[in-house]
């Protein structure tokens, strides 16, 4: 079980953009939670992945999104080990 955590809390919603938002989300870090047992048992690559955490939080990227890419890339690449 691989645990998530963001420390400091939520950042202030700003109407100009919503990046960062997605690492506070709770299905996203759910998702991340999942993904180690989800790599390990697909076998998956990066892309699937990418898309099985976007529809397990029902968005449609968060590439763009530089701290949650961050946090799925570190979880996808520790599974790999």
């Amino acid at each position: 079980m691989y645990s998530i955590e963001v420390k400091g809390g939520a950042p202030p919603l700003n109407s100009q953009t919503m990046l960062g938002q997605i690492a506070y989300n709770r299905q996203f870090l759910n998702a991340l939670e999942g993904l180690q047992s989800f790599v390990l048992d697909t076998n998956a690559d990066i892309d699937m992945a990418y898309d099985w955490v976007a529809e397990q939080c029902n968005i449609s990227s968060f590439v763009h999104d530089n701290m949650a890419w961050d946090m799925f890339y570190d979880v996808y690449t520790d599974a790999q080990v």
